[in-house]
């Protein structure tokens, strides 16, 4: 179209004359000259606030941007040179308002970033982030790299009563951690079973499920109450996708096998039911080889895990360079006057803000990214969180 060719001054003359016009709707107008209607109507505020020199071209600068005053700036790249250690940000922050006494010292970012531009700070790893399908999905070499779990279809028992049983297996040797009969899939109940499983193997470095209750949920990254209590394990979840139970391959191949040995009828006492189930653990771990292990049992490729469980359950830790948050019991978090939703199921949780431009947060709990939040979209205090881009 001709106005593509156009310097943007002319562009924004030609829309507002076209909008004096009224000769179609706003909307209309803003799919004509290929604008948002937010942009468009930035255009007409700024034209009737300020009439043709509003639509001059502005500064992007933020206009809160604050300059350090130079004696501050050398004393940050002193406080860095000095010492055993290195410090970081943060104890650079403390140190300045020692030395400069009645003085609020600069945010950790702005010292990052003068540390930056004198060349005293190393690139740092980019670290790794979740997605909430991860792909492809990474494959387990050794025990305790990756454990995989699931509820095998549920069943009535002889009593009338549905069994749901849940399966915990390590996927490199195959060894079978849990095979628990379950009343329910609830968190409560599913939580104990795992709590038993890391007491007596230990934590793994990632756990692979489904994305059925209580996995995952609709919220947030499709965190679930339990995946959350994973990650401040320091486990991370990883999830197949929808439809696609052959990325859990190996758990499925076992559940086979669980079937066919399941009693039929089934039996009618709870108890005989779970005995049945502990039965199987000890032959597929101790008493069948696995063809993919080279005939040799689960059992004797498996060991536990060096990662003990923990007798208190760790908050979640963030770098120096991340603002760290408190989400309240509405699941909000409050920064610098922005009232940001996390999620109910985050209430009460360490959340971090990682600034990656000017007034743009990617929201992040542990490894897992919950999204970004812009603070000039928001609105009475408030803004949203906007899904990332993966």
């Amino acid at each position: 179209m001709p106005w593509e060719e156009l310097k943007p001054m002319d562009l924004k003359v030609m829309f507002i004359a076209a909008y004096l016009a009224e000769r179609d709707t706003f909307s209309q107008l803003c799919r004509d000259y290929q604008v948002s209607r937010k942009t468009g109507y930035k255009w007409v505020e700024r034209y009737e606030a300020e009439g043709p020199r509003g639509l001059e071209e502005r500064s992007r600068c933020r206009h809160n941007q604050t300059y350090v005053v130079l004696a501050i700036r050398q004393a940050i790249i002193e406080l860095r040179s000095i010492g055993e250690t290195i410090p970081g940000p943060k104890k650079i922050q403390n140190d300045l308002r020692q030395r400069f006494p009645g003085q609020d010292p600069p945010s950790k970012t702005t010292i990052y970033n003068i540390l930056k531009a004198a060349d005293l700070i190393a690139p740092r790893r980019v670290r790794q982030r979740v997605a909430v399908y991860p792909k492809p999905l990474c494959k387990a070499e050794t025990p305790n790299q990756l454990f995989s779990a699931d509820y095998k279809g549920q069943f009535l028992t002889g009593a009338g009563v549905w069994c749901y049983p849940l399966t915990i297996m390590d996927h490199a040797s195959r060894f079978l951690l849990a095979c628990q009969g379950m009343r329910n899939t609830n968190f409560k109940e599913t939580q104990q079973t795992f709590e038993r499983v890391f007491r007596e193997y230990g934590l793994p470095e990632r756990i692979r499920t489904d994305n059925g209750i209580p996995f995952a949920s609709t919220g947030r990254a499709g965190l679930s109450q339990l995946s959350i209590w994973w990650l401040r394990l320091g486990i991370i979840p990883e999830r197949i996708e929808p439809g696609r139970p052959d990325q859990n391959g190996r758990h499925e191949r076992m559940h086979r096998t669980l079937k066919s040995t399941l009693p039929q009828p089934a039996a009618i006492a709870w108890e005989a039911q779970q005995k049945h189930f502990d039965r199987f653990m000890q032959h597929y771990n101790h008493e069948r080889g696995h063809e993919a292990l080279g005939q040799k049992t689960p059992a004797s490729c498996y060991l536990p895990s060096p990662r003990a469980y923990p007798e208190k359950l760790p908050e979640m830790g963030y770098a120096s360079h991340v603002e760290c948050y408190l989400a309240d019991s509405n699941g909000i978090i409050n920064r610098a006057g922005l009232r940001i939703y996390i999620g109910n199921l985050l209430k009460h949780q360490t959340i971090g803000m990682e600034l990656i431009r000017d007034d743009v947060w990617e929201v992040i709990f542990g490894p897992v990214i919950l999204g970004r939040v812009d603070a000039r979209d928001a609105k009475n205090g408030y803004v949203s969180i906007k899904v990332s881009p993966m």
